[in-house]
Parts: structure tokens; C-alpha cells; sequence
């Protein structure tokens, strides 16, 4: 009995556990791992940036202790946190809620890399091996334990966290990166965000938008790509009024500091608002502006004076107080730009997503099959959900971009979230359906030197049958047609004496002569044969017409005699 093996064709319960236990713990492990390894990772390259600004500074205020509580603090205000700085002149703690959105990108990134990490494993191939929300939670999870002691860490500090607003923006950005992470690694799949769309949206107008066509990621590629133009345009508006005003910026930036080690840290300071800066010109461009301070804001119609500001480079940017001039109303480009590279978008999807593509029996071009496009209604119904979602992306951009610098007057700086979204689909709304529209109806459209791309009517059977029909009529078409053969008018002469040949003329029974001014047979078709230098044949004359045949006198009876034939016509 020693030698043999028990086998059972069943596991005990305890190892199927085991098992299982084992598939999924390295994976939350691991996650956790990343996660960690992803705050880690930020949290040194915030201090890094901070200790070599604080060893070179002539003056320090602190040691490094102070230097390593800023470097902390500034890792919350990347992710959103709102900071509270203590050491005023007055006393009263002052906000600090501006978040430099380029700083946003490290977490993002290192969240985003941990997270798709996690959920390949150590596989060799593409597909993942650990389960998506195992890795998710594992990366969350492990961020958090490494930012709650780094909170705890910066309260300590000038610049505390406001506990409220860091409870809700390091998870928020932790959940969202580590959710597109993972998202990506499993090839970003539509499922799961059309069943979220299609419990957002009502019964009625899921079919507007829902569909095996892509019409969800053809609207959500539109709205990326009006958000981009509209930002893009706003860096483009930024840039003109810092040339424009370059002498103001000069100044406000070598007045500002005056050792070279200063300097670098508000050029460094400058950069990082740089994404702050094109927000608020975007929305200079939309209408709504910014505000500069309680009560002042800036718009394309007028400009209130703003209040003391330091003498940052970025401010001298502003336009200056009074009303708007038409060159201020000229910012409006950008948003009629943005409506209609989305629309473009949504139309040139409504022409090509979801059709199969053309063989060369079938001979048609992508884009000319008015059959296989979305009808009008699905198509403004693209175009709406484009401007919706291009629209929560600039208000949450909005709401990111700005935020209070101190008390009083200094409550808010940076556009209104709420304004700037409704300027943004007010402008991006109609535009972008009347774009989509006129693209949908310009690829659509057959031109007049192609023929009709439709199937005949009756088209029920496969496409071969299609194009071996059309294949013959455009054979039929173009078959070349033989000239027919002139048909010769004969009209009975009977009764009517036959006009013999011109004097010094003779013809031949059966020949054509050419017709002439004094021809009774004009009517006549001419003989095609073309006339060489020769002259014509003259045929044998032609019998000259009897005279009518007078009756025989009666003779005497006698046998019948024999019919004459009649006479020849």
C-alpha cells in the first residue's frame, strides 16, 4: 500500500480555500505594494524638489524639518487639498486653496502606472492576470496608508490641511487614476461605462446615444477634443497678452525677487500655473471670465479694477480695466473653433463607425454610403452628449483652477465652476449639432460625376448578387450603340407617270441620285458612299414609262384569251 497514490477526482473544501487563497492574495499584495510604492515615490520627489529650493536659498527661515512639512503640504495641495497657512501678519489664518494643476500630473501618473502594474502581474503576455477590482483596491488602499501619516505629517507644520477637503480629494484622485489604470490595462473596454451611462440617462433617450455603432466613444473622443481645443486655445490667448504686455511681465518678474535662487522658484512657481493660467483665459473666451478677488471679475464685456495683487508675471497678463473693445470680443473664435471640431468629430464618426468596410467588388469609398449613417436625430443626439460631457470637463477644470488666496477680498481667485459649464454648452451645444449635421450631409452626399452607391430597389439578396446587378447595368450604360440604318420612304406611284432621266442623264433600274434643287426626290435619303475625285458611274438608261394603255376594241367571241400581267410600277 505504500506505493499507491490516492487520487480523487474531487478537492477537499479546505484546499479548493487554499487555493484560491492563493490566487488572490499576490494580487492584493501586490497592489498594495504599488499603491505604496506610487505615494512613496511622490512624496520623495515633492521633498526633493523642496530641499534643493531650500539649500539654495541665501535665507532660510527653517530647518530641514520646516522644508520636508512644506514638501508634504505641497504633495496635498497638488492633489486639491486646500491648505491653511498660520503665520499671517494679522493672525487670522489665511486659505490657500489654488492647486497648481501641473503638479497634479506626478500623482496621477504614478497612480495610473501603479495601477495597470498591479493588474498585469508577472505575466508575459498581454492579458491580465490578476482581477481588476482586486488591483484597484489594493492600489487605493495602499496610497492611503502612505498619505494618512504624510496629513499627519504636514499639520505639524506652517501650511496645515484642511481636514475636510483632504479626506475628500487624495481619495478621489486615488480611486479615479487607479480606476483609469486598471481600465487600461484591460484593453479600455465600453461595458462597464455604457451601463453607467445607460442608468444616468432616462429610458427614452438611451437609444440616442447607447448603440452597437459606438456612438458613446465617438461622443466621448468629441468632447476630449473640444476640451483640448478650448484649453489650447485659452495657452493661445495666454500668450498673446504676456507678449503683448511683455514690459509689465519683465518688470513684475525682476521686481519681484532678486537673487538667482529666487528667481528660479518663481519661474518654477509660474510654470507649474502655466494649465491655471490657460483655464481662466478659456474662460475669458466663453464669456463668464474670472474673478480676481471678490467682486472683481474680468470678461470679455468689461473688466472691474482689481485689487492689491503682488507683482506676479502671470497677473500682468490681465487685460485692463473698462469695457470690452472688439478686441476683446475677438476671444470668441476659440469657442466657436471648439463647437466645431467637435461637431466634426461627431460627424465623421456618424459616417464611419459601425459600417463594415467596402470590398473591391462593391467599389465604394469609405464615407459615401448614406445607408450605413446615423440618422439626423442620433446624430444631434451624439452632438449633445459631446457638449455635455466637453462641458463637465472645463467646469471641473474651472473648479481645480481656482480657489481662495487668503480672506476679504482674497476669497476667490479663478473662474466660477458652475458659469463656466453653462458657457461651455451653451457655445458648444449648437454649434457642434450644426456641424455634425452639414459633415454628415457632406459625406453622405453623392457626387454628379459617381453613380449612385444605393442597392436597386428589391435588394434582399447578399452583396455579390448587388454588384453583379450593378456591374451590368453600368455595362449596359456604357455599351456602345451602332448607328442605325436610314429607312428608305417608298411611296406608291400608281397611277402617276414615272419621271424619266435629265436630258443627257441615264440611270440604271434600282440607282440613287443625288438630290438636287430641281429633284422631285428630295425627300429621299442619299447614298452614304462618299464621293471620291472619280465621278459616279452613269448606269444603263432607264425604261421610259408607257402611256396609258388604251382598251382593245370588243372582238367576236372565241376561247378566253390569257391575262396580261399588269403593268410595272
Amino acid at each position: 500500500m505504500a506505493g499507491v497514490i490516492q487520487t480523487t477526482a474531487r478537492r477537499p473544501t479546505p484546499a479548493l480555500l487554499l487555493t484560491r487563497m492563493r490566487g488572490h492574495r499576490p494580487g492584493l499584495i501586490s497592489g498594495l505594494l504599488a499603491g505604496a510604492l506610487a505615494a512613496g515615490l511622490g512624496l520623495a520627489a515633492f521633498a526633493t524638489l523642496v530641499i534643493l529650493l531650500w539649500i539654495s536659498s541665501p535665507y532660510p527661515d527653517n530647518g530641514p524639518d520646516g522644508a520636508l512639512h512644506v514638501a508634504a503640504a505641497l504633495w496635498l495641495l497638488a492633489h486639491g487639498t486646500e491648505l491653511i497657512r498660520t503665520d499671517t501678519l494679522s493672525g487670522v489664518p489665511a486659505p490657500l486653496g489654488v492647486p497648481p494643476l501641473l503638479l497634479l500630473t506626478v500623482p496621477v501618473w504614478l497612480l495610473h502606472r501603479a495601477a495597470r502594474d498591479a493588474t498585469d502581474g508577472d505575466a508575459s503576455d498581454d492579458a491580465p492576470l490578476v482581477d481588476g477590482p482586486t488591483a484597484w483596491a489594493g492600489v487605493v488602499l495602499g496610497y492611503l496608508a502612505v498619505g494618512a501619516p504624510a496629513a499627519l505629517y504636514a499639520a505639524g507644520g506652517g501650511l496645515r490641511p484642511a481636514w475636510a477637503s483632504a479626506g475628500v480629494c487624495v481619495p478621489l484622485v486615488a480611486v479615479l487614476a487607479a480606476g483609469a489604470g486598471v481600465w487600461r490595462a484591460y484593453g479600455c473596454p465600453s461595458g462597464p461605462l455604457e451601463q453607467a451611462v445607460g442608468a444616468l440617462l432616462p429610458r427614452g433617450a438611451r437609444h440616442l446615444l447607447l448603440g452597437p455603432d459606438g456612438r458613446l466613444g465617438v461622443a466621448a473622443r468629441a468632447a476630449a477634443a473640444g476640451a483640448a481645443v478650448l484649453v489650447g486655445g485659452g495657452a493661445l490667448l495666454l500668450t498673446v497678452s504676456l507678449v503683448w504686455h511683455g514690459g509689465e511681465t519683465q518688470a513684475a518678474f525682476l521686481r519681484l525677487t532678486e537673487g538667482w535662487s529666487g528667481r528660479a522658484a518663481v519661474l518654477l512657481l509660474g510654470v507649474m500655473l502655466l494649465p491655471n493660467a490657460a483655464v481662466w483665459a478659456a474662460a475669458y473666451a466663453l464669456g463668464p471670465g474670472f474673478l480676481l478677488g471678490a467682486g472683481s471679475a474680468v470678461t470679455p464685456f468689461a473688466s472691474a479694477p482689481a485689487p492689491l495683487l503682488p507683482a506676479f508675471p502671470l497677473l500682468a497678463a490681465v487685460p485692463d480695466a473698462g469695457p470690452g473693445t472688439p478686441v476683446n470680443w475677438a476671444v470668441w473664435a476659440v469657442p466657436l473653433a471648439a463647437g466645431a471640431v467637435t461637431g466634426w468629430f461627431v460627424g465623421k464618426g456618424a459616417t464611419e463607425t459601425g459600417r463594415p468596410a467596402p470590398t473591391e467588388r462593391e467599389g465604394r469609398r469609405p464615407g459615401r454610403a448614406p445607408d450605413a449613417a446615423w440618422s439626423r436625430s442620433r446624430t444631434v443626439g451624439a452632438a449633445g452628449a459631446a457638449a455635455v460631457w466637453c462641458a463637465a470637463l472645463l467646469a471641473s477644470a474651472a473648479a481645480l483652477a481656482g480657489g481662495p488666496m487668503g480672506v476679504a477680498a482674497l476669497s476667490r481667485f479663478g473662474p466660477v465652476w458652475w458659469q463656466t459649464g453653462g458657457a461651455t454648452l451653451a457655445w458648444i451645444g449648437p454649434v457642434a449639432a450644426a456641424t455634425a449635421l452639414a459633415v454628415r450631409a457632406r459625406r453622405c452626399r453623392t457626387p454628379r460625376d459617381e453613380p449612385a452607391e444605393r442597392a436597386p430597389a428589391g435588394a434582399g439578396a447578399g452583396p455579390d448578387t448587388r454588384a453583379s446587378a450593378w456591374a451590368r447595368a453600368q455595362a449596359w450604360v456604357r455599351k456602345p450603340r451602332t448607328p442605325r440604318t436610314p429607312r428608305t420612304l417608298r411611296i406608291p406611284n400608281i397611277g402617276r407617270p414615272r419621271r424619266g432621266p435629265a436630258e443627257g442623264e441615264a440611270h440604271t433600274t434600282g440607282a440613287r441620285r443625288p438630290p438636287d434643287a430641281s429633284s422631285p426626290y428630295d425627300f429621299l435619303p442619299t447614298d452614304p458612299t462618299p464621293a471620291g475625285p472619280a465621278p459616279l458611274p452613269v448606269p444603263a438608261a432607264l425604261p421610259t414609262p408607257r402611256a396609258p394603255a388604251v382598251p382593245p376594241a370588243p372582238r367576236a367571241p372565241g376561247p378566253p384569251d390569257t391575262p396580261e400581267p399588269p403593268p410595272a410600277l
